[in-house]
């Protein structure tokens, strides 16, 4: 085999390798966000998730990728690690497909994907279109790739390589199987690409069945590497994914070893088909159904493993993130549900300082002072450590509405960050008012009460519905009836602190405090009714106040 040959066979990896990512991308692209809603609400059954992740990897192609998408949704809170371990055993299944694919033989039509991909992601002005030419494009060039590799230019030239035949005739040892498998899947970071590599051989007969399932057994074994890589810093529940997709495959090279080496297994496949691709592509899939069976009855005991194995860490400080995890940040679709977890947080911190200060205020207690300085430093360090989080997920390929709904995070931590200053200032008047030993009227602090009930009420329905993402029109009605509410009352009191001045019914200095109270208040209204608008589906602009 020259040099020559090398060269046309590394491009035609090259074409297969970009192929298959093209491809995902934008299958991921057309379906993630469904399948992402699939994914939240049917994981609570076991064996859904389990046929569920079959599914999903099947459409988008990558078992590594859906374990990424699973670790994100384990620390966004959307799912346990029983649940994601049943998506992650049938992922392994449904990574089969490009195989299944590969075995077919469907290269002929590679010209006529390209040609028809490249017009729809050129010309096509929506961008879904746009995605579907992708997934077309990228489906020809992965075939086109297979050929270039297949052909006699390539790989068909270890025909004449006598020592790469002698070694292929006498290659019965396991071990060295095992171990090139690994190695393969281990620099090409997809088992789907390595298994395609193998297919090749098969087609050119450069692979016999005997030795090929030892490399399959390896790829799988080595399929972990990428997720292992993902995880290292990464939390607990992120590193628990990644150990039982390693444990999945290592039980199954546990189990097809010794069948391997003691049955006539290979022999069986030989005969189903003489096509060696079609071969290697039964192999694998055997190993893959196999081992799920074997091991979906035991999802509990592979989680209290995994949990024996990597323990929760005990954490110092609250002044980090609890479901964003930075090393997982290749589905966007699950990186947005932690950062919406984050902005909930932020959210009932925001809203238990804003509670404690009032209720101190009303009391004329400071027995939460401290606690809500505590909480003023964690939403000052969320807003700004979630606005640096989401700069760098603008840098991945995002659709409108992500793209809008990201925007409108940027308005939400800046509004909850604000209602946490709102809260402090209320915290400071109220020691100001009790080291001074200030008076407020009964009538005003009845009309610092009633405000305060209107924000509370106010700022939970906006929560409620920016969370749900869904502001029905008469929540919207009623919210912005809230707000006028709360702006008359502000009003009503500003005149009446006047009337009571007027009359010398409270002093001056407690009627300086007693505005700039008023004022607080109102300001979280607005950023209350800010946060309400952010629910909105169109793209009106929020009125910031």
């Amino acid at each position: 085999m020259g040099f020559s040959n090398i060269i046309v066979l590394l491009g035609g990896l090259g074409l297969f390798l970009f192929g298959m990512r093209y491809m995902s991308e934008g299958l991921n692209q057309v379906a993630g966000n469904k399948l992402k809603t699939m994914l939240e609400k049917l994981t609570r059954n076991r064996f859904k998730g389990f046929l569920l992740g079959v599914v999903v990897t099947a459409v988008i192609q990558s078992s590594s990728a859906t374990t990424v998408m699973l670790m994100g949704f384990l620390n966004a809170g959307i799912m346990d690690l029983a649940q994601a371990t049943g998506v992650i055993i049938g992922a392994n299944i449904g990574t089969t497909i490009t195989a299944v694919l590969i075995a077919l033989d469907v290269s002929a039509i590679a010209p006529i994907c390209i040609f028809v991909g490249s017009a729809f992601a050129l010309f096509s002005k929506k961008q879904t279109q746009q995605h579907i030419g992708q997934i077309i494009l990228g489906f020809g060039i992965l075939f086109q790739g297979l050929k270039t590799m297949s052909s006699d230019t390539a790989m068909g030239a270890l025909k004449t390589s006598e020592s790469f035949q002698n070694f292929i005739m006498s290659a019965d040892n396991p071990i060295i199987g095992i171990l090139i498998g690994i190695a393969i899947c281990a620099v090409l970071q997809s088992s789907s690409a390595s298994i395609g590599v193998l297919q090749v051989l098969a087609i050119q007969g450069l692979m016999p069945m005997s030795f090929a399932i030892y490399l399959i057994i390896g790829i799988n074994v080595g399929s972990a590497t990428p997720l292992f890589l993902s995880s290292i810093g990464a939390k607990t529940n992120a590193k628990r994914a990644a150990l039982i997709y390693f444990i999945f495959d290592f039980v199954g090279m546990v189990l097809f070893t010794p069948i391997s080496l003691f049955t006539p297994f290979t022999r069986w496949i030989e005969m189903m088909s003489s096509n060696g691709s079609v071969q290697v592509a039964a192999g694998h899939i055997v190993f893959k159904v196999v081992t799920a069976l074997v091991l979906l009855p035991f999802i509990p005991v592979l989680v209290k493993f995994s949990e024996k194995v990597l323990p929760s860490k005990e954490h110092e400080s609250n002044t980090r993130f609890i479901y964003i995890d930075k090393n997982l940040n290749g589905n966007v679709f699950a990186t947005l549900l932690q950062v919406g977890r984050e902005v909930e947080r932020m959210a009932k911190l925001a809203r238990e300082n804003f509670v404690m200060a009032c209720d101190g205020l009303l009391a004329g207690s400071l027995e939460n002072e401290k606690k809500i300085k505590e909480n003023e430093e964690l939403i000052n360090w969320l807003n700004h450590n979630i606005a640096d989080f989401l700069v760098t997920v603008t840098a991945q390929t995002l659709s409108g509405e992500l793209s809008d709904y990201i925007g409108k995070l940027f308005h939400v931590i800046t509004d909850l960050e604000r209602v946490g200053d709102h809260a402090l200032n209320i915290c400071e008047r109220t020691e100001m008012i009790v080291n001074e030993d200030l008076k407020f009227t009964d009538a005003g602090l009845e009309e610092i009460r009633e405000l305060y009930e209107k924000d509370l009420e106010l700022f939970d329905r906006s929560i409620e519905c920016f969370i749900s993402k869904h502001l029905p029109e008469e929540d919207e009605f009623f919210i912005h009836e809230l707000e006028d509410q709360i702006d008359n009352l502000t009003l009503k009191a500003q005149d009446c602190h006047v009337e009571r001045l007027r009359k010398k019914e409270c002093l001056t200095s407690s009627g300086v405090v007693f505005t700039k109270l008023l004022q607080d208040l109102e300001r979280v209204g607005d950023h209350s009714y800010n946060i309400a608008g952010a629910a909105k589906k169109d793209k009106e602009l929020i009125r910031q106040i």
